[in-house]
């Protein structure tokens, strides 16, 4: 009987540990309390601001081409693999590099101020300026190496281009193919560079007010750091000694159940 009582404490021991181990609904489902919330008033459309070292596409055309494109970078040609003739390369548009004072040099105009200006406030700088040369000028302007990282406790981490103006969290995560279910979905660390200061942020995306969060919309450059929770963090310390462990617990139960056996 001794044996049967310790085999009964190993499993219920087992049990415990088990259903302890278990992740509440609560640190598992995403905004949680949507249904309370009053309906918000619709906000302004969210624009990233420009940053240093962002490349930027700009496009000035007019009725006339040949009045705009003074106010254009020339395309530069990619001679072919093999191709003696530069002619038949590809033309490639050149770009603005952002300095790291927040300025682009531009045509005609020089040195422009554009870091800590919205998509919108740049292209009215622009109409502003480049409208004293030329009448109701077309400008179409693009962050061209908008991207965002994401870390962690997600099932494939990495850096991720982004070919519109703006992102959310959710999207960032989603091509991340979303968290794994170890990670902490109520400490999500959102690492944010502003004015030349890194900043550190946590969202928690179980409460559905995270959407009115300053870092539901992610800028260039964010990084996305989902931290383990405590099951992957215990599991990590047994390390590869897990298997061991298994492997003697079975063997244990196994001899106990053969001692009860042979003792009746």
């Amino acid at each position: 009987m001794k044996y049967f009582s310790l085999l009964q404490k190993s499993i219920s021991l087992f049990l415990v540990l088990f259903l302890f181990s278990c992740a509440s609904r609560k640190d598992m489902v995403y905004y949680q309390g949507i249904d309370g919330m009053a309906s918000p008033e619709k906000s302004a459309s969210y624009e990233i601001k420009l940053q240093p070292d962002d490349l930027l596409m700009i496009i000035v055309s007019a009725e006339d081409p040949e009045i705009a494109a003074p106010f254009n970078l020339k395309s530069i040609s990619i001679q072919s693999p093999g191709k003696l003739d530069a002619v038949t390369g590809q033309q490639i548009m050149q770009l603005y590099l952002t300095d790291a004072n927040g300025f682009i040099e531009f045509p005609v105009l020089g040195k422009l101020k554009v870091s800590g200006l919205t998509r919108s406030e740049v292209l009215q700088l622009l109409q502003q300026k480049i409208g004293v040369y030329i009448k109701n000028p077309m400008i179409n302007l693009r962050v061209m190496n908008f991207k965002v990282s994401v870390q962690g406790e997600v099932n494939l981490p990495g850096t991720y281009p982004v070919a519109s103006d703006r992102i959310t969290l959710i999207e960032a995560l989603t091509m991340a193919k979303d968290l794994t279910v170890y990670g902490k979905r109520n400490n999500i660390l959102v690492i944010r560079e502003i004015d030349g200061v890194k900043t550190y942020n946590r969202v928690d995306i179980t409460k559905a007010d995270f959407i009115n969060s300053p870092f539901y919309y992610l800028a260039q450059n964010d990084v996305v750091y989902v931290e383990p929770n405590k099951n992957k963090i215990n599991g990590a310390a047994i390390g590869p000694n897990t298997g061991v462990i298994i492997s003697i617990s079975s063997l244990l139960i196994t001899l106990i159940t053969l001692l009860i056996t042979t003792t009746k």
